[in-house]
């Protein structure tokens, strides 16, 4: 078993123990069970998902980082939603105004404006596919 912790500035999300994670890694998802090589990667906006007592669990996260080792993964992160969390309008509204603003944003001198709002977009883009997957379910 692995011990999982998910915290963002505001307040730890999850903290138990858990079969498996897989996170959206900076270079892809990545893979976690027990006794996994130590190592700390950066996390993009997307979807975590673990399994706990048999069953699987998502949620929607922001950029962050993942620590892992062989009996432990934490995750930072600047958000996580569960699906109860996520209105659909409000992400799809979100994802409208920031392509509109990557639209009208100099990309070659303001690269930490274009980052933010890639990472919205990418951000509220899980969670509508969160929420749309489990409606559908």
């Amino acid at each position: 078993m692995l011990h999982l912790e998910i915290v963002t500035p505001e307040k730890t999300i999850f903290s138990d123990t858990v079969q498996d994670v897989y996170l959206p890694g900076a270079d892809g998802e990545l893979g976690v069970l027990e006794l996994h090589a130590a190592l700390v990667t950066a996390l993009a906006p997307g979807e975590l998902r673990y399994k706990k007592d048999g069953q699987d669990h998502e949620l929607a996260i922001g950029s962050g980082f993942a620590e892992v080792t062989q009996e432990k993964v934490s995750v930072l992160t600047d958000s996580a939603f569960g699906e109860s969390e996520i209105d659909e309008e409000k992400a799809e509204a979100a994802i409208q105004r920031a392509e509109e603003a990557l639209q009208n944003v100099d990309h070659s001198k303001d690269l930490e404006e274009v980052a933010h709002l890639q990472a919205s977009i990418a951000l509220n883009l899980a969670k509508l596919n969160l929420k749309r997957r489990k409606r559908q379910h």
